[in-house]
């Protein structure tokens, strides 16, 4: 590497924390929600954000991604394409396999978005090797926690529903959030609760929910193939994709 290249200890070891926001042409989705929890996140690592004025941001397209980044050096705001991948998974469904994962030590930052998204990564292409799409990480006992880049939301009758997060070691989720809070719009009761991975697949239906993707329909979970769902479609018009 050249010498008068300089990198921060942010980029070197994953210090700081992130949020990404859905850029819309009417503007940043959710907004409040992302900078609350970013907010929470710095914290967590002693950081405060500096203001921000993302108001008047606009998406030149029908989407973007809008990153806000806070390392201990700095605070940057990027605006990037969302990936073709994850829009076609709005629509397509994905495949996923679930993964044991340890208890947290007492240090984890599991309730903050930090930049240290390399065991996350690597948890994707751990799924894409045994032909899936993404993992859902699964707690010691066998309930179902998150994935690595997205929350759990599934359908139990007329309940909608997604795991605690004041109950189990998972990062909060914006969308899941918001789409729980506007359920009882289209008649469903939103509920938060643990499942296990055997009650899981009972579920009427399974879906990922994030910022980026929206809503995605698990259409196998574990190699056992899982019928569509009319409300899907729904939700994802409930969520505006």
């Amino acid at each position: 590497m050249p010498d008068d290249v300089l990198v921060s200890p942010g980029e070197l070891f994953g210090d700081g924390v992130f949020e990404t926001v859905h850029l819309r042409p009417s503007g940043p989705w959710l907004l409040d929600a992302h900078l609350a929890r970013l907010a929470r996140s710095a914290q967590l690592l002693n950081l405060d954000i500096l203001p921000l004025a993302l108001d008047d941001l606009v998406s030149d397209g029908p989407e973007s991604a809008l990153r806000i980044i806070r390392t201990r050096q700095s605070q940057h705001v990027t605006i990037s394409p969302i990936p073709a991948d994850t829009r076609r998974e709005r629509h397509s469904g994905i495949r996923v396999v679930s993964a044991r994962v340890g208890s947290p030590p007492p240090w984890s930052l599991h309730q903050a978005k930090t930049l240290s998204y390399a065991e996350n990564f690597a948890a994707r292409r751990w799924a894409r090797g045994r032909g899936a799409d993404d993992a859902l990480w699964l707690s010691p006992d066998g309930h179902a926690l998150e994935a690595p880049t997205a929350s759990l939301v599934w359908l139990a009758g007329s309940e909608l529903c997604t795991v605690p997060p004041d109950e189990a070691p998972i990062l909060a989720g914006t969308t899941a959030a918001h789409l729980l809070s506007v359920a009882p719009s289209v008649g469903l009761r939103p509920a938060h609760r643990m499942i296990t991975i055997d009650q899981l697949r009972g579920a009427d239906a399974i879906w990922l929910a994030s910022a980026l993707r929206g809503l995605s329909f698990v259409k196998e979970l574990d190699g056992a193939p899982r019928r569509r769902s009319r409300w899907t479609p729904i939700l994802l018009d409930l969520l505006g994709y």
